[in-house]
């Protein structure tokens, strides 16, 4: 075969195959999607919620202080002779028990002084009033021609009155060593508890040293913040009428279900600096549980740092729902025929659990309480363990 043949039948067989080619590409069948896709409802869990009144709580840390806190301190000076038994760190004294005593020996010996000095006095003071009476008689053998000035010289009367005032003073002197002699007892100011002493038997004291510390035993405080927008849901106290109730708790040291009870005592006039929250005054009687009543009940510490649930007034006719279920931008999603509605809630008031809602849900609605990633208002909903939802998962599973 010659050369020119075999190349015209190669290039014949390139031709056939590059058409075949061509003739499969273009009657291939094309891949085409086939079936629907079924839409399946997103299973959730809800809540079923109530329209009443509702009472909520304002939860806020606060700090523990004491109502009385002074430091006592002697308005006179002198050596420590005794000390009341009571008087010791974390002892409890009665109002006006004796605490401890100044040597009075001093303070005897300038009263007994001062009261010779005031019998001197009231004697130059008798013998005055004698030489007063005889001037008068010998004013009467004279003539009334003196003048007023004259008159009241010779009837003695400067001198009377300067035996008078030196009387007074006297008398002045001995009341100063008298307070002086009793002020050499130092007692309790108020029912009180000792948190500090600062003197023993022995020590010499003088006017404002410190002796010791007393915090009254009848009360402490709370010193607790609230957001300004809570103060018109709670009670100060006011003409006469109690403040709100408080339940005090200190989740750090008590049991949980160890608590103590308290009222709102008052309402501090400022803000703080920092956060700008109003401050308040929480009143818990018998802190340390020194009555009997109060004996089983934890002690309050004062600067411990504790949890005040003030009571607020009673919010009527709304919904009362869990603060997570409420969605952004103060949203609800309600489970409506198993078809979710997001709804704008008007919420009235809001504690530390639960929002207090007035509008965009009614009572005996149900509420998503389940989190969904995708959001669609009017999506199908199934609760879990319906019939639906029951039924689906059979499917599924054949």
């Amino acid at each position: 075969m010659s050369t020119k043949k075999t190349i015209l039948i190669s290039f014949g067989i390139l031709i056939a195959g590059a058409a075949i080619i061509l003739l499969i590409f273009n009657t291939e069948p094309e891949a085409q999607r086939s079936g629907a896709t079924k839409q399946t409802a997103m299973l959730v869990n809800t809540v079923q919620v109530e329209r009443s009144n509702f009472t909520p709580t304002i939860s806020a840390m606060g700090t523990v202080v004491p109502s009385q806190d002074v430091m006592l301190s002697p308005r006179v000076g002198g050596q420590i002779i005794q000390l009341s038994e009571n008087f010791t760190p974390g002892g409890y004294v009665e109002e006006g028990e004796m605490l401890l005593q100044i040597d009075p020996a001093d303070y005897r010996n300038a009263l007994q002084q001062r009261i010779s000095e005031l019998q001197q006095a009231q004697t130059n003071l008798e013998i005055e009033m004698g030489r007063q009476n005889v001037a008068r008689q010998d004013y009467e053998l004279l003539d009334d021609s003196l003048t007023n000035e004259n008159r009241s010289l010779v009837l003695r009367e400067p001198q009377l009155n300067a035996a008078r005032s030196n009387v007074q003073s006297a008398e002045a002197a001995v009341e100063q060593a008298e307070l002086n002699l009793e002020r050499t007892t130092i007692r309790a100011p108020f029912d009180a508890y000792i948190l500090s002493r600062n003197v023993n038997l022995g020590s010499q004291v003088s006017p404002g040293d410190e002796l010791a510390r007393l915090v009254g035993r009848d009360t402490y405080w709370i010193e607790t913040t609230v957001p300004l927008r809570h103060l018109r849901w709670i009670d100060v106290p006011q003409n006469g009428n109690g403040g709100s109730p408080v339940t005090i708790r200190n989740r750090s040291v008590w049991d949980e279900d160890e608590y103590r009870e308290g009222s709102l005592f008052r309402l501090v006039g400022t803000l703080t600096d920092e956060t700008r929250l109003a401050r308040i005054l929480v009143e818990v009687p018998d802190p340390h549980g020194y009555e009997q009543e109060n004996s089983d009940r934890p002690r309050l510490m004062i600067g411990s740092y504790v949890v005040a649930d003030i009571q607020a007034q009673e919010i009527q006719n709304v919904v009362r729902l869990s603060r997570d279920y409420v969605r952004q931008n103060d949203t609800i999603w309600v489970n409506e025929n198993d078809t979710l509605r997001i709804r704008d809630a008007e919420i009235l008031f809001r504690d530390a659990n639960y929002a207090y809602i007035t509008e965009g849900i009614e009572d005996g609605e149900h509420v998503v309480t389940t989190n969904l990633s995708t959001v669609v208002d009017g999506s199908p909903l199934r609760l879990e363990g319906s019939a639906a939802t029951a039924m689906a998962d059979s499917v599924t599973t054949e």
